[in-house]
C-alpha cells in the first residue's frame, strides 16, 4: 500500500464546509488504495488573528509565548478534520507536532526541523488509521514548542514525506498550481505543468507564496515527488521535479515579487578588512536575514553599506546596529521603506546572457528606476519603488512572453 502525504493550507480548511470537502478528498485517496498522512494549517486567517491579539498586549511579544499561542491554530483544524473523517466512518487520529515526533532547533518563530521520530505515526498507519498532523510546529530538545515560520506547514509535509518514504507529497492550496506569476496580479499568468526544484526554490525565496522555501529544500535533498494542486478544483497541478521539461524553451520561467522590502544604509563605516564580517555577524546572531547587499567605498577610507531586509524586522535591525555603534564605528543609519523586490527566474538564463539586459531595458522603457540588483545563475532580482511594483511585473511578464506560449509538457 503506497503512502501519500497531503497538506491542506489555511484557505482549504477555512470553514467547516471546506473541512468536509477536504475529508472527502482524503477518503477518495484512501479508496484508491493509499495510506494517507495529512498535514494541516490553521483555519483561514486564524494565525493572523492570534498574532493581532498578541500585538494588542505587547509591541514585542515574547517569542516563546508567541509560539505557544500560534501553535494552537493548527490544533483546531487537525482535530475538526479528524472528527469529520471519523464521522464518515474512516478511523483517524490527530497529532500535534510534538506528538508526531517533529524535533526542531531551539529557535522560536523560525525553527528548522532537526529530526522526526516516526514510530508513533507508523504505529497508527499500521493500525489502518488516517493520521492528521499539525503543521508549522515541533518541539525542541528542551521540550519547548517551536514554530517553523509562516508557511511552515509545507515543510512539515515534505519532511514527513521524506522520512516516511511516501510515494508522493501533494500540497493543496487555493490555486491550481504554480503560475508564471501571481494570477491575482497578472490576469494572463499561465499555470506551469512542471518546474524544477531549483527554479521553485528561487521563486519561493523571492516572494512567491505557493510553497515555503524550506519545503522545496527538503523535496530536492530527499527527491520527494511534489505536486501543487487546488483543494477546490479537481484538475492536475504543477509537478516540482529535479529537471523540468522546458515549456516552449522559455528562458524565464516565472516572476516573483515581495512587496515588504526596506533598504537600510550604514554610513561611513571604516573601510577595513573586518568591517563587513563584523557587521553581518552581529545581525546573524539575532537571526536577522539580509538580502541584497551593496557597498560604496569613498576616498576617505570609509564605506557605506546598504542591504535589504523584510520591513517587519526594521526596528530590531536598527536596535542591533545601534547597540554595536562603538564596535562598528559608523556615523549614522538611514532606511528607505515602501520598496518592492521583483525577480525573474529561469534555468534557461544560464545559457542566455542577454536576459538581464532585456530585463533592464524593459524596466527603463517603462520608466521604472532600479534601486538595487542581485543575480544568480537562474535569477535576477531588482528593488524598485513599491508604487511601481505591479507595473514592473506586468512589463516583464509581457517582455518575456510568459502568457504567450503553450505548454509542451503535461504532468502525469
Amino acid at each position: 500500500m503506497a503512502l501519500i502525504v497531503q497538506k491542506y493550507g489555511g484557505t482549504s480548511v477555512g470553514s467547516i464546509e471546506r473541512i468536509q470537502n477536504v475529508a472527502g478528498r482524503i477518503i477518495d485517496t484512501v479508496k484508491q488504495g493509499h495510506a494517507v498522512v495529512v498535514v494541516v494549517s490553521a483555519m483561514g486567517k486564524s494565525t493572523d488573528h492570534l498574532i493581532d491579539m498578541a500585538n494588542s498586549i505587547s509591541n514585542q511579544p515574547s517569542k516563546r509565548e508567541l509560539d505557544m499561542l500560534v501553535s494552537t491554530g493548527e490544533q483546531v483544524s487537525m482535530s475538526l478534520l479528524a472528527m469529520a473523517l471519523n464521522e464518515k466512518g474512516y478511523d483517524s487520529i490527530s497529532l500535534t507536532g510534538w506528538q508526531a515526533g517533529v524535533e526542531t532547533e531551539s529557535v522560536h518563530g523560525n525553527a528548522r526541523i532537526l529530526n522526526i521520530d516516526t514510530q508513533r505515526i507508523n504505529r497508527q498507519l499500521d493500525s489502518g488509521r488516517i493520521v492528521i498532523v499539525a503543521g508549522f510546529q515541533g518541539i525542541t530538545t528542551a521540550d519547548e514548542i517551536a514554530t517553523l515560520g509562516r508557511g511552515g506547514s509545507d515543510t512539515t509535509a515534505v519532511a514527513l514525506a521524506a522520512v516516511l518514504d511516501a510515494s508522493k507529497c501533494e500540497i493543496y492550496t487555493d490555486v491550481t498550481g504554480v503560475f508564471t506569476t501571481d494570477p491575482r496580479v497578472v490576469k494572463d499568468a499561465r499555470k506551469l505543468s512542471a518546474i524544477s526544484y531549483d527554479e521553485m526554490l528561487e521563486m519561493a525565496n523571492l516572494g512567491a507564496g505557493v510553497l515555503h522555501p524550506r519545503s522545496v529544500e527538503f523535496a530536492k535533498n530527499y527527491n520527494v515527488m511534489l505536486e501543487v494542486r487546488s483543494s477546490l478544483e479537481k484538475e492536475t497541478g504543477t509537478i516540482v521535479e529535479e529537471v523540468a521539461t522546458m515549456e516552449g524553451n522559455l528562458m524565464v520561467r516565472g516572476i516573483a515579487f515581495d512587496d515588504n522590502v526596506t533598504k537600510v544604509t550604514v554610513h561611513n563605516l571604516p573601510d577595513d578588512i573586518v568591517t563587513l564580517s563584523t557587521l553581518f555577524s552581529k545581525l546573524a546572531e539575532r537571526q536577522i536575514n539580509v538580502d541584497i547587499i551593496i557597498q560604496n567605498t569613498s576616498g576617505n577610507k570609509t564605506t557605506n553599506v546598504s542591504f535589504s531586509i523584510d520591513s517587519g524586522i526594521l526596528t530590531e535591525t536598527m536596535e542591533v546596529l545601534e547597540s554595536h555603534r562603538s564596535l562598528l564605528n559608523f556615523d549614522s543609519i538611514t532606511s528607505e521603506g515602501n520598496l518592492s523586490k521583483v525577480s525573474i527566474i529561469g534555468s534557461g538564463m544560464i545559457s542566455n546572457p542577454g536576459v538581464a539586459a532585456k530585463m533592464f531595458s524593459s524596466l527603463a522603457g517603462a520608466n521604472i528606476k532600479v534601486k538595487m540588483v542581485s543575480t544568480s545563475e537562474i535569477k535576477v532580482s531588482t528593488v524598485v519603488d513599491g508604487s511601481l511594483m505591479i507595473s514592473a511585473i506586468e512589463c516583464l511578464h509581457e517582455a518575456f512572453q510568459l502568457d504567450a506560449r503553450k505548454p509542451v509538457h503535461t504532468a502525469q
